[in-house]
């Protein structure tokens, strides 16, 4: 064990920069257990903690410390003083040690713990689905202006909320989408300065939402229950010492208003004539209004909120041009979200805003791609003048919309987004990779919308687990996204069936039913889908270095891995059954888009395997050491059996051949001569993409892995379709669903499946997973797997002919850990940034006659904490024939 210095001993060079816990920043109310800490340093002194202390102090009480923390842990640490007090802040701050000595305390963190039961019960007032929201107030006064107020929230269906005429909050549809049948999320607001002597009011609109409108293909309706509800409850706390508590009860009223109908899918109608003028403000007379009624409804499904919510991330003014009748809007790009018009009208108007995704050759919104999602937002207006018009309760995916009814004086797109923020950055002297990874940023936010959905426009927009798992990695590198993937995966693991077979959507709305048209109605348990259940919290831990994801899916992930060893019985493999499979082979035929070259019985049981394999990494880690390894001999028993079944199969295709790689399913002694099939796979088809869903996020790192890179770079910077780059030169502006949702001829993909349905998505995240391998090989940015969350980071990039500079940053939870590099005739000049805490390992594309120097002197194999400028000088480099990332690394 290090000796730590005296706490007299103080480094000055040494600062703990930042400090944070697993939960958004701004959350207030947060479960009150399993509280961690993760911090930031800066140093000019040194590089290497040596231990660390945490003090904590409740509101208004003395600090108190931690024994000292001997080692380098400042990543997911578990805060002292147990369970956050109920209702209150905790304020917790750290100091490190270093050989110099101890550093100062840091600013504090306050941490505000949730009410762990709430006393409010849910009400409701009497309204039809899809019909006019509900609008529900409560008047009160206060004999002063408070102290402190909290409004503790929630609802069945979305809400909205004021407290005397101001929004609270800047959140939309909340309180996002959960497991409803067992999990509602509560929202904690400070309303103190909203608050004042004499009268006061809550006024709150609900609407169907996700909880009791319209949702999947099939038009189902009241999936997780037939009434609206509210849940509210107001803690006031005045200077005299005395409390307040206001709280849903029958002493609320009831009324509608300008809402006159809200959908998910279908938009927003909105009578600005029927609006109840100064409703929300204290002093309206809502006499007339009626009563509302206690619903019966288990206290226990309300839980504090740990994911971030829904809010605003951009607003981009539309283009406007003039067609017939109607105003035509480009925003130049495609999101999630509304329209905001200005608009000038008389009243009585009817103002109509369609959207889409694309356009037809005419010019006019392509809408067969939405289905039945009707995506139309209206408005009566109501008096004559300008308005300023906004959906509520809704979300459209489009880049293109139109407006009629009205002059359009302006128009803007609202994105939103759950609010995960951004971690890194990406620029390269290929300004069409450049783009691509630009709107695989876009699709990641217009498709995390509280929940990961395969798109946002059509009447879909839902939680596909094998988009989810295809995604992670890429997910967890481009935004900070850790807590909503947990609150995700806690999802996961409600919707698990009884035998552990995970569903195929989450949360899951789906029926056996749905997919009768097919022939096929099994949902639950799909490979390469329900294998989220170990992919997404492996991705977590690898990326952020916190396992408190693996310890909190572990009993999920035992769960589905014992379900698969009891499907595959006795024979020790996967029954044929229905798969999605290799899911949109470009192969494939367009109406069966499971249908893929490589066998779903091999996609099976390789997955088998290699959830059987992630689920013995995570019990060495957070569970038990003999099931550890009782899941590596499952893991090696299924890779075996399923190479000697369907091995010779599998290299016949790109995706058997990527997952027989990343998945270990092969011996180890054919892993070379597989990746020369790969790589021949790839050459005959001179780059041409020939992998689905879950082939693609494996092909490029196969390829690497193997020594391959001129073909992954073959592959990655081909521009005829089906490619990456030929969706950017089409003009794409985030990933579509299809190689060829544009096809070369400009004509629109039919998007036909043989169950009738369209399917055909400009806004599909999973082939974006490709976003991973460029920070990893194009930048050279990849987190080490024995030391995850860039603890220890490998800086390895691989240069090519075509891209002469990189720049790259990552946001880890130790600091920014960054790498530029530029070709320069045959010189290679690379910088790299390393935050404290974390150490580099040098991996250069080295070749026989060159060498890495560090300020003109052989380069080490590891840097510490850091600014480093690195050349390597080769005169291969130069040599335009031969692509640099051809040779081996040493």
């Amino acid at each position: 064990m290090t000796d730590l210095p005296p706490f007299s001993r103080i480094d000055q060079g040494t600062v703990v920069s930042s400090v944070r816990s697993q939960h958004p920043q701004d959350l207030l109310g947060v479960p009150r257990d399993g509280l961690r800490l993760t911090w930031q340093v800066a140093s000019t002194s040194t590089g290497r903690q040596l231990g660390a202390q945490v003090a904590w102090a409740d509101a208004e009480g003395e600090w108190a410390e931690s024994a000292p923390l001997v080692g380098d842990a400042s990543i997911a640490v578990a805060a002292p003083g147990g369970a956050l007090p109920e209702g209150r802040g905790r304020s917790f701050r750290v100091r490190v040690a270093t050989e110099h000595g101890w550093s100062a305390w840091s600013a504090p963190l306050v941490v505000e713990g949730a009410v762990d039961r709430l006393i409010a019960p849910v009400v409701t007032a009497a309204s039809d689905v899809e019909g006019p929201s509900p609008y529900l107030r409560r008047a009160f006064r206060l004999d002063a202006a408070p102290i402190r107020a909290r409004l503790r929230i929630s609802s069945l269906g979305l809400h909205d909320v004021a407290v005397n005429g101001a929004q609270v909050g800047d959140e939309h549809l909340s309180p996002g989408w959960t497991a409803y049948q067992e999990r509602i999320l509560v929202a904690t607001h400070d309303v103190t300065d909203a608050l004042v002597a004499g009268e006061n009011v809550i006024a709150v609109r609900l609407a169907d939402g996700w909880y009791r409108g319209r949702l999947g293909w099939r038009n189902q309706r009241e999936h997780y229950g037939a009434e609206l509800g509210l849940l509210a409850q107001l803690d006031i706390e005045l200077a005299d010492g005395s409390a307040v508590q206001i709280v849903s009860d029958e002493s609320w009223r009831a009324s509608t208003g300008a809402v006159r109908m809200s959908g998910i899918y279908d938009g927003t109608d909105i009578d600005l004539n029927r609006e109840p003028v100064g409703w929300d403000a204290p002093g309206f007379d809502d006499s007339a209004w009626d009563a509302v009624r206690v619903l019966d409804v288990d206290p226990a499904r309300f839980e504090p909120r740990v994911a971030p919510p829904v809010r605003t991330v951009a607003e981009l003014p539309g283009i406007l041009t003039r067609r017939d009748d109607r105003v035509a809007i480009d925003l130049g790009q495609n999101i999630a979200g509304w329209m905001r018009v200005v608009v000038r009208g008389r009243a009585g108007d009817t103002v109509v805003v369609r959207h889409a995704e694309v356009l037809e050759e005419d010019g006019a919104l392509h809408v067969a791609a939405l289905r039945t999602a009707r995506a139309t937002d209206t408005y009566i207006l109501d008096r004559d003048g300008e308005h300023v018009l906004e959906p509520v309760f809704t979300f459209h995916g489009f880049q293109y919309a139109d407006v009629a009814g009205a002059e359009v004086i302006a128009a803007t797109g609202i994105a939103i987004s759950s609010d995960t923020p951004v971690r890194s950055r990406f620029r390269s002297s290929d300004a069409t990779l450049d783009k691509l990874h630009e709107n695989v940023a876009w699709s990641q936010r217009d498709n995390f919308v509280s929940v990961p959905t395969d798109c946002p426009q059509r009447d879909e927009r839902l939680g596909w687990t094998g988009d989810a798992q295809a995604f992670a990695a890429t997910a967890s590198t481009l935004f900070d996204a850790e807590p909503f993937w947990r609150s995700w995966l806690t999802d996961l693991e409600i919707d698990q069936d009884d035998d552990g077979a995970v569903a195929a959507v989450v949360p899951n709305i789906i029926r056996d039913t749905d997919f009768d048209a097919t022939g096929q109605s099994q949902i639950m348990g799909r490979a390469g889908w329900a294998d989220a259940a170990t992919i997404v919290p492996w991705a977590i831990y690898e990326s952020t270095g916190s396992d408190a994801a693996l310890a909190q899916q572990l009993d999920s992930m035992r769960r589905w891995v014992d379900h698969l060893e009891r499907r595959a019985g006795e024979v020790g493999l996967l029954p044929s059954e229905f798969q999605f499979g290799d899911w949109l082979d470009p192969d494939a035929p367009g109406d069966r888009p499971w249908e893929a070259k490589v066998s779903g019985d091999f996609v099976a049981n390789a997955f088998y395997s290699w959830s059987a394999r992630l689920l013995a990494r995570a019990e060495r880690l957070v569970g038990d050491a003999e099931r550890a390894e009782r899941a590596d001999r499952l893991a090696d028993r299924v890779a075996a059996s399923t190479w000697q079944r369907w091995g010779e199969h599998a290299v016949s295709t790109q995706s058997g051949c990527a997952l027989a790689i990343e998945f270990e399913i092969s011996p180890a002694a054919e892993m070379d001569s597989i990746g020369e099939r790969l790589a021949a796979l790839v050459r005959e088809e001179s780059g041409r993409i020939a992998t689905g869903f879950l082939g693609t996020p494996l092909v490029l790192p196969a390829l690497t892995r193997t020594g391959h890179l001129d073909e992954a770079y073959l592959m990655l910077l081909r521009r005829e379709a089906p490619s990456w780059l030929y969706q950017v030169e089409r003009g794409a502006t985030t990933v579509w669903e299809r190689w060829d949702a544009l096809r070369p001829d400009g004509s629109i993909h039919p998007g036909d499946m043989d169950t009738g349905d369209t399917m055909l998505s400009f806004n599909h995240y999973a082939y974006g997973a490709v976003i991973d391998w460029v920070y990893r090989t194009v930048a050279g940015i990849a987190p080490v797997a024995d030391r995850p969350g860039y603890r220890l980071v490998r800086i390895a990039p691989r240069p090519t002919t075509g891209i002469t500079e990189v720049s790259a940053e990552i946001e880890t939870a130790l600091g920014a850990v960054g790498v530029d590099w530029r070709l320069d005739g045959a010189v290679l000049e690379i910088e790299v940034r390393v935050p404290f805490g974390s150490e580099a390992e040098l991996d250069l594309p080295l070749g026989s006659a060159s060498t890495a120097l560090l300020g003109g002197a052989p380069a080490p194999g590891r840097l510490g904490p850091g600014i480093h400028r690195l050349t390597v000088a080769d005169p291969a480099i130069a040599d335009p024939s031969r692509a640099l990332a051809q040779r081996s690394a040493v």
